[in-house]
């Protein structure tokens, strides 16, 4: 007799973005049509697993991002990435974007020379506290993006 395992990895993911579909998990309003309809190529760099990354923007966007686009769990600290991102040669001469939910990552950015040339923003509706915006109001290198204006930037 074999035993049920439960199903692959896949199968486990995926079912496990359904369940948070079903519970009412969405993206932020405006986000999906952005990424949808944005005029530059995307990248997402996060700390969470790239296979879930991709579920979540598949299921809940309807967006699909090559995997060599989105880097998550095991990638590295956001700001090695950053540093990947910009030396590709496509990347030469262009302005970069990074928008970032947690304060102090867009610190650990700026602590790096290297990555003086990109622009930062904190999304002001992601994990970060009313505090942490007004201080972030007072850093000269990091803007305050609103919700409605991610869909903007992305166009």
């Amino acid at each position: 007799m074999k035993k049920e395992t439960g199903g692959t990895g896949k199968d486990k993911l995926d079912t496990s973005v359904d369940r948070l579909y079903q519970v009412g998990l969405r993206l932020y309003p405006g986000v999906p049509d952005a990424l949808k309809f944005a005029s530059s190529t995307i990248y997402i760099v996060t700390t969470k697993q790239s296979r879930f990354a991709d579920a979540l923007l598949r299921k809940l966007a309807g967006v699909t991002i090559p995997p060599e686009r989105i880097f998550g769990l095991g990638s590295g600290p956001k700001v090695e990435v950053l540093k990947q991102l910009q030396k590709k040669p496509e990347h030469q001469g262009l302005k970069l974007h990074f928008v970032e939910d947690r304060l102090a990552t867009l610190k650990n950015v700026i602590k790096e020379p290297e990555l003086d040339g990109w622009n930062l923003y904190l999304g002001d509706w992601g994990y970060n506290t009313q505090k942490e915006r007004e201080e972030a109001a007072t850093i000269p290198r990091i803007r305050i993006l609103e919700l409605p204006d991610f869909s903007k930037k992305l166009k």
